[in-house]
């Protein structure tokens, strides 16, 4: 018998107010879990539009706490009530004036296990992020949860191998990366990079994308949300590039052991030749 974990991942559109966001997510877990989903992860940011594409103090107003805002209390909830584990992105407020990009883990019975925060902060046209978001300073946690461990990942962070392997010499399991990429600027890397993580890491990835052109500016998010297994193939189709989705996979995770047992990516690493890597 294969040891499967039934995961889910969820892309929007942006509605226009953070209330339908936050009710849509819920339906969106509450389906999820109706379908059997042990897992889900949420898109960056997920209760709101991506501001980042104008530079605007006025969207600070968007930060709540973590753990202890009303969002993180709300899905501690959802979790309890459908036993399942939930990836939530959010704008965080650890103090006035200090802000982070980050994703609350809260387990199937309703804990909360911690967050980690966006380590890599892009500031590029239409991704005005470091006018929102202080550096991540959680490193690369892992978190056992009732699925196993899993690790966060959040959009721009993904061009950056060290915090993937990093995932997994903490011995991540599943990787989800939240994003909000849009189709001009990252489209064709969208296939390449979380597979190739995948594969050089030896887990499981599911990449979430938003969805929809949003008022503030011209990206528009194509969605096309996946899982992809330690093989770089993906698990079942992508999502819509248009359309709301709940994306639920089955992920063998006895290929883990196998890929890992055939590669020995591991065993063969070189960290004593890896010292320039790591200086600034």
């Amino acid at each position: 018998m294969s040891n499967l974990v039934r995961a889910a991942l969820v892309q929007q559109r942006w509605t226009g107010d953070k209330d339908s966001m936050i009710a849509g997510a819920v339906e969106a877990i509450g389906s999820a879990a109706s379908q059997g989903a042990q897992v889900v992860c949420l898109q960056e940011l997920f209760y709101g539009p991506y501001f980042c594409q104008v530079q605007d103090a006025d969207y600070y107003s968007y930060t709540e706490g973590i753990p202890d805002g009303p969002t993180t209390k709300l899905l501690q909830e959802v979790a309890e009530r459908h036993g399942i584990v939930i990836v939530a992105p959010m704008y965080e407020q650890e103090q006035a004036g200090v802000y982070y990009n980050t994703a609350a883990v809260i387990d199937a019975d309703g804990r909360y296990l911690g967050k980690y925060r966006k380590n890599h902060i892009p500031q590029v046209k239409g991704f005005w992020e470091k006018f929102y978001f202080r550096p991540g300073n959680t490193g690369y946690p892992v978190f056992d949860t009732a699925v196993g461990r899993i690790g966060v990942y959040i959009c721009y962070d993904r061009h950056f191998p060290e915090g993937w392997r990093a995932l997994g010499l903490a011995g991540a399991q599943i990787v989800f990366n939240p994003s909000a990429t849009s189709r001009g600027l990252s489209q064709y890397l969208w296939r390449l990079e979380q597979p190739a993580a995948a594969v050089a890491n030896e887990y499981y990835v599911g990449a979430i994308n938003r969805v929809g052109v949003e008022p503030l500016g011209d990206n528009d998010f194509y969605g096309q949300t996946y899982f992809v297994d330690p093989r770089g193939e993906l698990v079942g189709e992508a999502a819509s590039d248009e359309k709301d989705e709940v994306v639920v996979r089955d992920l063998d995770m006895d290929k883990l052991a196998e890929v890992r047992d055939l590669w020995q990516f591991y065993r063969d690493r070189r960290p004593d030749s890896y010292g320039p890597i790591v200086e600034p």
